[in-house]
This record gives C-alpha cells, sequence and structure tokens, in this order.
C-alpha cells in the first residue's frame, strides 16, 4: 500500500503544479507551457522544504512520459486534423516529415559536432542530439494559429508535418540510440561504430513507419466498430481513450512499429467513420480530448520544470548555446531546401507558408520524452539532456511568444495583397 500511496501523492502533487501553472499563465497571460514551466521549478524548489519525494528523476520518467502522457497528446492532435485537408497535403508533408527530418537531423549534429569540438562529446553524441531537436511540438504554435486568422491549409500542414515529424525522428533516434548502447556495452571506440548499413536502416524504417500506418488503420476501424456497436456518449468516450493507450501499447511493445502512427492514424480513420455520429453522441468528444490535452501537456512542463537544475546553466550554458543556434540553423535550412520539392507530390508550399513552418517548428513534448528516455550509462546523457532543455527553454520563451506576431504580418500581407488585386481589378 506505501507504493500506491506514494504514487498516488507524486499524482496529486503534479496535478496541483499543474492547474497552478494553468492559473499562473493565465494571470500572467503568457502561453500555458511557460506557465507550467514555471510552476514546477517553484515546485521543485520547495520540495526540500516541505521534506516531500515525488520520486520523480531523470532516469525513470521514459514510461510515464511515452505510455501515459504521449498517446493522449498524439490522438487529441490528430482528432483536430480535417481529414479533407489531410488527404490534400498528405505528399508534402510526407516528404518534409521524411526527407525534412533526415536533413536537419544531420545538420544539427554537424553544427553541434563542430561547435563543441571536444573528446569528450564524439560524434554519435552530436547524431543523438540532432536526432531528439529534429522533433518538432507543435502545441503551442498550434494554439496561436487556431486564435489568429491563420489559413485552415497552412494549420494542417504544421499539425500534420509535425505528427509525421515526430514519429521518423523517434525511429532515428532508436537506430542512433542501438549504436550509442553498442559503444559503451561492446567497450568499442568512443566515435562510435557502424551497426546498419543503409540497406538496413531504409528496411528497419520502412517496416516502423508503414507497419504503425497499417496497425493505425486497423485499430482505428475496430474502435468505430466498438463505438457504434455501444452507441452512448459516456462508453464511446471511454473507447476512444483506452483505443488511445491501447494503440499505442500493442504497437511499442508487441508489434514493434511506430506508436506515434499509429495512434495518429487510429484517431483520424475513427474520426472518419464516426462522422456522422459528432452531431449526435458523439458531440462532447472534442471538448473531452481539448481538457485531456491541455492536462496531459501541462504535466509534461511540470515534469521538465521539476527535472531542471540550476547547475546546467552554470555549467553547460555554452553547450546549450550552440545547440540553440544549431536546432534553428538546421530546421530553417531543412525546411527551404526540401520545400520546392512539394510540387512534385501535392500542392506547392507558399513561400510564407515556409517561413512559419521554419520559425514555428519548435521543440516540446517529444524532445523531452526522447532526451528523458536517455540511458545514464551514456557518458555524455547530461551534456545532451542540458542542450536538449536549453532548445525547449528557447522555443517556449522566444519562438512561441513570437510566431502570433509572424502570423499576423503573414495574415496582413495576403489581405493587401487581395486588396490591391480588387483595386487593379475594379480600375
Amino acid at each position: 500500500m506505501d507504493g500506491v500511496t506514494t504514487l498516488v501523492g507524486q499524482g496529486l502533487y503534479m496535478a496541483m503544479a499543474a492547474v497552478t501553472g494553468l492559473m499562473l499563465a493565465r494571470m500572467l497571460r503568457i502561453d500555458n507551457t511557460l506557465g507550467c514551466l514555471i510552476a514546477g521549478v517553484v515546485a521543485g524548489i520547495l520540495l526540500p522544504v516541505i521534506e516531500f519525494d515525488t520520486g520523480i528523476r531523470a532516469d525513470n520518467l521514459h514510461q510515464l512520459v511515452f505510455f501515459v502522457i504521449l498517446p493522449v497528446l498524439i490522438f487529441e492532435a490528430a482528432w483536430r486534423i480535417e481529414p479533407k485537408l489531410l488527404k490534400r497535403w498528405m505528399g508534402p508533408i510526407l516528404l518534409l516529415s521524411t526527407l525534412g527530418v533526415a536533413i536537419c537531423a544531420l545538420l544539427t549534429a554537424v553544427l553541434i559536432y563542430y561547435g563543441i569540438r571536444h573528446p569528450g562529446f564524439p560524434w554519435i553524441a552530436a547524431l543523438l542530439t540532432g536526432t531528439i531537436l529534429a522533433a518538432t511540438d507543435p502545441v503551442a504554435v498550434i494554439n496561436k494559429l487556431r486564435q489568429t486568422r491563420a489559413d485552415k491549409e497552412l494549420l494542417t500542414v504544421v499539425e500534420g508535418e509535425s505528427l509525421f515529424n515526430d514519429a521518423a525522428s523517434i525511429v532515428l533516434f532508436s537506430l542512433v540510440l542501438g549504436a550509442a548502447m553498442h559503444t559503451v556495452v561492446e567497450g568499442a571506440e568512443v566515435t562510435g561504430v557502424p551497426l546498419f548499413g543503409m540497406a538496413d536502416m531504409s528496411l528497419y524504417f520502412t517496416v516502423i513507419f508503414f507497419g504503425g500506418l497499417a496497425l493505425g488503420l486497423l485499430c482505428g476501424l475496430l474502435t468505430a466498430i466498438v463505438v457504434l456497436f455501444l452507441g452512448s456518449a459516456g462508453a464511446a468516450l471511454a473507447t476512444l481513450v483506452l483505443s488511445a493507450f491501447g494503440t499505442f501499447y500493442l504497437a511499442e511493445h508487441v508489434v514493434h512499429v511506430s506508436g506515434i502512427l499509429a495512434v495518429m492514424v487510429c484517431a483520424v480513420v475513427t474520426r472518419i467513420c464516426l462522422r456522422e455520429q459528432e452531431d449526435t453522441f458523439l458531440a462532447d468528444v472534442g471538448p473531452t480530448w481539448e481538457w485531456l490535452g491541455l492536462l496531459f501537456s501541462a504535466l509534461i512542463f511540470v515534469i521538465m520544470g521539476l527535472v531542471i537544475t540550476p547547475g546546467m546553466f552554470t555549467s553547460q550554458w555554452l553547450a546549450m548555446l550552440i545547440a540553440i543556434m544549431a536546432a534553428v540553423g538546421a530546421r530553417a535550412l531543412a525546411i527551404f531546401l526540401v520545400a520546392p520539392l512539394c510540387r512534385f507530390v501535392g500542392p506547392p508550399l507558399l513561400k510564407p507558408w515556409r517561413l512559419v513552418l521554419s520559425w514555428g517548428g519548435v521543440r516540446g513534448v517529444i524532445a523531452l520524452a526522447l532526451v528523458l528516455s536517455l540511458p545514464t550509462e551514456l557518458p555524455y546523457w547530461y551534456t545532451i539532456q542540458a542542450m536538449v532543455f536549453g532548445v525547449v527553454l528557447f522555443s517556449l520563451l522566444v519562438q512561441g511568444t513570437s510566431t502570433r506576431f509572424l502570423i499576423n504580418r503573414m495574415a496582413d500581407a495576403e489581405a493587401e495583397k487581395l486588396e490591391s488585386a480588387r483595386s487593379s481589378g475594379g480600375h
């Protein structure tokens, strides 16, 4: 019972901190994620005072983040995507989230490796950091897009690219992490040993990626059948929540494919199959997933605040700055290199949209989840964690807060062009 009591106490403490963070965000008129981060930092400072140990450590959060928090956030984001618009932009989204992610991860790794230039930080460590920072989290940006005059198609591209991007980043991360752990277990040179050839990596990526799509399709159809059979609002909501957790667990633990892709496809397929019920017993699905997504995204940033230590900013400040410049620069280069190719697989990506995708590619939940899952046996895990935390903080404080201004400027420019075209047509 002591273990159960401790677990309940930890959950209540984090939930209280999350609610406090949301209140703080409302009072200070800042983003919810930033408010929850501040609340987490304050909660961490108060822990020694009240002599309470949450049990939260940098090396024991992987299961909580990946199998509890992540499925809800992915399902909620995918449920809100318009299926018709997703189908229209599927080609550019897949191109950006595969080739774009690979380019971004590689460029980030190169910039970090040559920026740090330290024998204790080998190439495999830089590549590991690059794969983590290639994962973007659009939660803050999506909220701002919904609050502004942003085009619905831009909203679909940003959210869809991020969801597929996360899946591709996690697959690359697992490959690089396997190589990094091999250097530790086998006592290989610290510079790393190549474990996979290009053919093996391509096959692995294909199986994980398309396997996730297939499993998500199957789970989505099954979920829709169960919901229609039950035919009540309460049972439908319970089924959808269980489907999110069950699909992710089945994908990651049983079938060994991409859990993110499986949950995302499950949500989209379920919504398509149940579209005629959205005005009947599924009318409350949207608000339910909204508050679940708000709570779980708040929890992840509270956890980040609890894990952050002041020593990171005193001992790793230079590495943080290098990582920030590398992450922002590599993301921009990857988007502007891949964007011109989108017209060959779908609608062309407008130039103003490329800027939003570049600057709006903030790092958040997925990057935190990946870096918190790093084994402490890696001698450079703390440096990577500090760099990722630094990039996430920059995303929240700078990119997240300035994106609204960028979107409004873009909308104003589009309005001026439209007005100019109308004026010239009238003359």
